[in-house]
């Protein structure tokens, strides 16, 4: 950081006291404490200009030499350590009879008995795996999907059928350097109660809103419809504002491409308690379930996609208006239910699973 005063104003301050300038005249001039005065006068007092400048380059010229000899000293003891220190692998062990050949001008067969490795496995020459293809489509993936781990990559390259074992997939991974933040899971108080499953698909769907804002600052909502068997989104409504008569549209237009489920899981917001939605469930004869208010943990289904849904589309795109965000939200509802494995359904999508079952 460059110093607010020079040497030549210090200095300059310092002899005005010696002159009879009194110390609380020359503090306001300079907008300085009297602290800072006294710390000047010690370091500087008897000095002139061109001294006060020297004794700094000094300083600094010090500094740097004692950093010099500090990475000297570690670098030797670096080298003193290189032998005598355990080692364990063959590789590091072919490292070091390396070292020894070169830099000590020692035999193979002498450096290779020191080091213990044998001179066959000295002169053994590693044969690459011929993992180009499944490498260049793992780091494709995760660029593509950057909030899946490597389970769920593990998933999407063996339905393509260029993998088989969980820990090769692995050993790529990590070899490539990919990696996902994971966030720590809070710990519950009290044990938790398993949420009873459904039997078969259509059987009981659960809905829930998940807000997010456009590049203007705009807020929009989007309604998530999960079959809680199959995991699939059977729909997403998008809208800057939804009402409890657009939820009960938008769930006809989903029943005219599927079987009505028995119950439809959902919080108590008042869209779903509202009128339009009692009448609609008189009508359509699906139950709606209501949670107990505060307990989110009671539409665990739901509360598990919006999670997703956020995390690997809303945190990765940049919505310029709400026709795009619609795009973009159809496109990742195709990936979730057609393409994306699911760790609950033995890693295969919604979709194939849901086959598979019938």
């Amino acid at each position: 950081m460059k110093k607010r005063y020079t040497e030549e104003q210090i200095i300059g301050a310092i002899k005005e006291h010696e002159a009879g300038a009194k110390v609380d005249d020359i503090c306001c001039s300079l907008s300085i404490s009297t602290g800072t005065f006294y710390n000047w006068r010690s370091n500087y007092a008897g000095l002139e200009v061109n001294e006060a400048k020297r004794l700094r380059e000094l300083e600094s010229e010090n500094s740097k030499l004692k950093k010099l000899l500090a990475e000297k000293l570690l670098e030797n003891e670096a080298m003193r350590d290189v032998l005598p220190k355990k080692v364990v692998t063959p590789a590091t062990r072919k490292h070091v009879a390396t070292h020894m050949i070169e830099a000590g001008h020692l035999s193979e067969r002498t450096a290779c008995n020191l080091a213990g490795v044998s001179r066959t496995g000295y002169r053994y020459a590693s044969k690459p795996a011929r993992d180009d293809t499944l490498r260049s489509r793992l780091k494709a993936l995760a660029v593509e999907q950057s909030a899946y781990g490597y389970l769920l990559l593990h998933g999407i390259l063996k339905n393509e059928g260029l993998v088989v074992n969980k820990k090769h997939t692995y050993r790529l991974y990590t070899e490539e350097g990919l990696q996902v933040r994971t966030k720590k899971r809070k710990k519950l108080q009290r044990p938790r109660q398993p949420m009873e499953v459904p039997s078969r698909v259509n059987q009981r769907w659960s809905m829930d809103f998940v807000s997010d804002q456009l590049s203007s600052g705009r807020r929009f909502r989007v309604l998530n419809v999960v079959d809680d068997f199959s995991r699939e989104m059977v729909g997403q409504l998008v809208s800057v504002s939804i009402t409890g008569s657009q939820v009960a549209r938008f769930l006809n237009e989903l029943f005219e491409g599927r079987a009505k489920p028995r119950t439809i899981i959902c919080d108590n917001g008042t869209e779903f308690t509202s009128k339009a939605m009692f009448f609609w469930s008189q009508e359509s004869g699906v139950k709606l379930g209501f949670i107990q208010p505060g307990k989110p943990t009671q539409n665990a289904f739901v509360e598990s996609l919006n999670g997703k849904f956020r995390n690997e589309c809303l945190n990765r795109h940049w919505f310029r208006s709400l026709d795009d965000a619609e795009t973009e939200i159809m496109l990742w509802q195709h990936q979730y239910n057609n393409v994306r494995p699911h760790s609950s359904l033995n890693y295969l999508p919604p979709v194939a699973f849901a086959r598979q079952a019938a």
